[in-house]
């Protein structure tokens, strides 16, 4: 792996690097009225500097991103003028590092196709950024439904939303990190200062932003920024062995929050008298199958139509029933199955954790009158129920995103209690560079939950 240079502030360039160019373009983006360019020999190799001395009292006097032209026959008096800076050499003999300005990371090419390529390696461009060395990164679910097409995209972006890693970089407004921390980051960011972030609905944020998309590259990659530092990432928790903390990332608050808003429709007094069900054995659904037995329904029926998964969610607990509806007569035959366990009432709560239509409309089939649906799937289609059905049954419905900010402290205690039995979920550890037929397997479902690891990982996996 590239060491990490802060290269939006100090740009090395060698001589074999741009020899063949009358000109280098350089791209940075400058925050001062003034640059220097020293020129000396280190090795026999003549170096390059672009040293950018940060202000904030003149933001206004360049765009966010500028082009330098920078003429190779520089003496050590030259200066180059641009419209409103000027760069100028007063620092003799600088000691440039060695290094590379690439890193690898995951791109999405398109419908069912990712590619490893190098990327420069990011860069500060506001002060609450910070700039994170990636160890472990993971695939999760919700990403195939950009890969299969369900979810249109536009393409080129890095890939992933599941990351820890280690700081190499802060801007100078971050205050709750420093350079070498350990952290793991939520999906989204989060400022924590707006209305959203302060009423424990992070997901939501003003400023919010999705790790893995066009508008900003994710996780996949051997290093990552992350905007908003102080209000997204959090620190590695102790309590957890290094490779589950991965799953504090996304999925296993995600799996607590459906869990959580399931069994908050209930009074208390009426978890260990309920009947529950998950839809979907996913690695999100086998999470809140361990969340929601932290709540001791009476039974909790668990709807899938692989075998295998439904065999690793039977062993989460005994009173987790498994019902494949693909092996057992489909909809009909699980609807059967809940009515006979529930006097012909149905489901107390049921949890959707697939996002597609047909298992959300499965859950409204199979939920009671007055009953609730919390669904933590990522749905691209229209919603199968009528206004007129759900009125009729007097459902309760919760959808969408889950807040990992706000559900991470009620979260991580569950999980440390658990990451025994789940320790299987992060046991598939494999180097970045397997990606592209590491997709290729979980979109056929012939591998779980894919944890990769970078050069920077020093775990036993």
């Amino acid at each position: 792996m590239p060491p990490y240079v802060p290269s939006a502030r100090q740009i090395w360039l060698t001589e074999a690097a741009i020899k063949p160019l009358p000109t280098r373009e350089t791209l940075f983006t400058p925050t001062s009225l003034g640059g220097r360019i020293p020129r000396s020999g280190r090795d026999g190799l003549v170096v390059l500097c672009i040293d950018i001395p940060t202000s904030p009292s003149f933001p206004h006097l360049l765009p966010p991103s500028t082009i330098l032209h920078l003429p190779l026959h520089l003496n050590p008096a030259s200066t180059v003028h641009h419209p409103s800076l000027a760069i100028t050499n007063p620092i003799p003999n600088p000691s440039p590092p060695i290094m590379s300005q690439t890193m690898k990371a995951v791109i999405f090419d398109g419908i069912k196709s990712v590619s490893i390529q190098e990327r420069p390696i990011p860069t500060i461009l506001e002060p609450t950024d910070a700039i994170l060395q990636v160890t472990l990164t993971a695939l999760c679910g919700s990403e195939l439904h950009v890969f299969r097409g369900h979810q249109k995209s536009a393409t080129g972006f890095i890939m992933g939303h599941e990351f820890t890693g280690t700081v190499v970089e802060v801007g100078t407004a971050v205050t709750k990190f420093k350079k070498g921390d350990t952290v793991v980051s939520p999906f989204t960011t989060s400022c924590g200062e707006c209305f959203y972030c302060t009423n424990q609905l992070s997901s939501r944020c003003a400023q919010v932003k999705l790790f893995g998309c066009p508008l900003l590259d994710g996780g996949q990659a051997e290093y990552v920024r992350v905007p908003l530092a102080d209000g997204t990432l959090f620190s590695v928790p102790s309590s957890i062995e290094p490779e589950n903390v991965i799953l504090m990332a996304d999925i296993f608050p995600t799996g607590f929050f459906a869990a959580k808003n399931a069994f908050a429709s209930l009074p208390a007094s009426k978890h260990s008298e309920s009947v529950a069900v998950v839809i979907g054995c996913g690695p999100v659904g086998l999470c809140a199958i361990v969340a929601a037995l932290e709540y001791k329904p009476k039974k909790l029926f668990v709807i899938d139509s692989v075998a295998s998964r439904l065999e690793q969610a039977a062993r989460l607990g005994d009173v987790v029933v498994p019902l494949n509806f693909a092996a057992e007569g489909g909809v009909a035959a699980v609807k059967e199955a809940i009515l006979a366990e529930t006097e012909q009432r149905g489901a107390d709560v049921v949890m959707e954790v697939v996002g597609l239509s047909p298992a959300l409309r499965t859950a409204f089939e199979i939920v009671r009158p007055f009953g609730m649906i919390s669904s933590v799937g990522v749905h691209n289609a229209e919603i199968p129920i009528t206004g007129n059905e759900a009125y009729g049954k007097n459902v309760k419905l919760q959808f969408g995103r889950c807040p990992v900010r706000a559900m991470f402290d009620e979260a991580l205690p569950v999980l440390a209690k658990n990451q025994e039995k789940l320790k299987f979920m992060t046991a598939l550890v494999e180097p970045l560079e397997n990606a592209v037929e590491m997709y290729r397997l979980f979109d056929e479902m012939k591998v779980q939950k894919v944890v990769f690891k970078t050069d920077a990982y020093k775990g036993s996996k």
